[in-house]
C-alpha cells in the first residue's frame, strides 16, 4: 500500500492530500530515510511523522485496505 494512503487508512493524517503533502516536504521519515508517498508500506516498518511542533513515532504492524475507524489504531503501535 502507498505511504500516503496508508496514513490516512491508519488515521494518523486525516486527509490523504495532506499526507501527500507532508511526504513531498519530507516531514515523514520511513526507517530512517526520508520517503516520497509512493513508498510501499510493509509491516515492521517504523515512520516518524513531523507535523508542526508534534512528531509521532510509530511501528507499523498490519496493512489493510479498508478498516474501520475503531480497529484503525490496532494497525500501528508506538516506538
Amino acid at each position: 500500500m502507498r505511504l500516503d494512503k496508508y496514513l490516512k487508512v491508519s488515521r494518523l493524517i486525516k486527509r490523504r492530500t495532506v499526507a501527500n503533502e507532508a511526504c513531498d516536504a519530507g516531514k515523514v521519515i520511513v526507517n530512517g530515510k526520508s520517503a516520497r508517498a509512493s513508498y510501499d508500506v510493509k509491516e515492521g516498518d517504523v515512520l516518524e511523522i513531523t507535523l508542526g511542533a508534534k512528531s509521532v513515532k510509530v511501528r507499523v504492524t498490519q496493512v489493510k485496505e479498508v478498516v474501520r475507524k475503531e480497529d484503525a489504531a490496532a494497525m500501528y503501535e508506538a516506538v
